[in-house]
């Protein structure tokens, strides 16, 4: 053989070699096609290749991201989420403890207060409801006595303490300080428990009758008023033929009470115009009020019938009405009032009980 054929040969050589190689690796794919049953791309059996050279201890550790998470469950943590249904604060419920007192025959408001240390304000201040009915403060009913002086309010949904500091006009901090409340920050107020405002007065609704230049027709001078076409004589008769007090005058109840048969006459205590006769929607039932005209003012309440028109002048003694159970009223009675320049006095000093 020249020497000149001995590098072709071996280049030869070199390029059967490649050729046997490139053949194997195509029977090689071939075979990874028969047993997977599906196309892959040779990219794809590179990677394959790739896995299984890097299947070994420890080389999970070198697979790309996208690989692990592709093999991996995914796991939600909610560790941090909140719960569901969340725990709301709710503090400690006001724990009262009240003396209670049954009604003796006899018994005024002034006089229990006095007895147990309490202004007769505070008799209302734990049983609002003595205001509303002539007749409710009897023999065998039983009072809520309050420790101390003040109003035993009943929470509303939506109170406040702020709120109920500013209906009675005591310092939050005093109704705090209270032990038996039991309030602690942030002072949220239950619905459907009682507070005790220690202090605190009820305040009690007092309806306005109408002024003389109402039914007279005419307006009011310049800070003179109107002048009365008649004026009172400055003294007062008893309203009805009874004296059969069934309640007195104190803060919750601004005028007496007398219980006598229906239908009895009433009379005008004193000479004046009358001002209102008919029905009032504020608990008076069937109600006549005189104006004097000279500041007094006088009431006669749950009357069964009136004889008078407003406007119409009355002399002292006059029948206006008739005595009734009309109105909040719970018997027979009259309720009467003597208002001095609008404020509410105790008859008694007027007519003598």
């Amino acid at each position: 053989m020249r020497e000149e054929e001995k590098p072709l040969l071996r280049r030869l050589g070199g390029h059967a070699v490649l050729l046997v190689v490139a053949a194997l690796l195509f029977v090689g794919w071939r075979s990874s096609l028969a047993g997977n049953g599906s196309e892959t791309s040779p990219m794809a059996t590179a990677d394959v290749a790739v896995a299984a050279v890097d299947a070994t201890p420890g080389a999970e550790d070198s697979l790309p991201l996208a690989d692990t998470l592709g093999e991996l469950p995914v796991i939600s943590d909610s560790s941090l989420a909140p719960a569901p249904v969340p725990h709301t604060y709710r503090g400690q419920l006001p724990q009262h403890q009240f003396q209670t007192y049954t009604v003796e025959r006899g018994d005024t408001p002034n006089g229990i207060a006095e007895r147990f240390g309490i202004q007769p304000e505070t008799l209302l201040g734990g049983n609002p409801w003595l205001s509303q009915e002539s007749s409710l403060l009897q023999a065998g009913v039983e009072l809520i006595i309050l420790p101390v002086d003040g109003v035993l309010h009943d929470v509303q949904p939506g109170d406040t303490l702020e709120g109920v500091s500013a209906q009675y006009g005591i310092p939050v901090e005093q109704i705090v300080a209270y032990e038996a409340n039991n309030l602690e920050f942030p002072f949220r107020l239950e619905p459907e428990t009682q507070i005790l405002v220690p202090g605190a007065v009820r305040e009690l609704f007092v309806w306005t009758p109408p002024d003389l230049s109402s039914v007279l027709g005419r307006s009011s001078a310049e800070g003179g008023g109107v002048r009365p076409v008649i004026v009172g004589t400055g003294t007062y008769i008893f309203p009805v033929g009874s004296r059969n007090f069934t309640q007195f005058f104190w803060y919750g109840h601004p005028g007496l009470d007398i219980a006598l048969a229906e239908g009895s006459p009433v009379y005008a205590s004193d000479t004046g115009t009358v001002t209102f006769a008919g029905w009032n929607i504020y608990g008076f039932g069937n109600l006549i009020v005189v104006n004097h005209g000279n500041g007094a003012e006088t009431f006669y309440g749950h009357l069964s019938g009136i004889n008078v028109i407003p406007g119409q002048i009355v002399y002292q003694g006059n029948v206006i009405g008739t005595t009734g159970n009309t109105g909040r009223s719970s018997g027979p009675h009259i309720h009467f009032e003597i208002r001095i320049n609008a404020v509410q006095d105790n008859p008694c000093w007027f007519i003598g009980c």
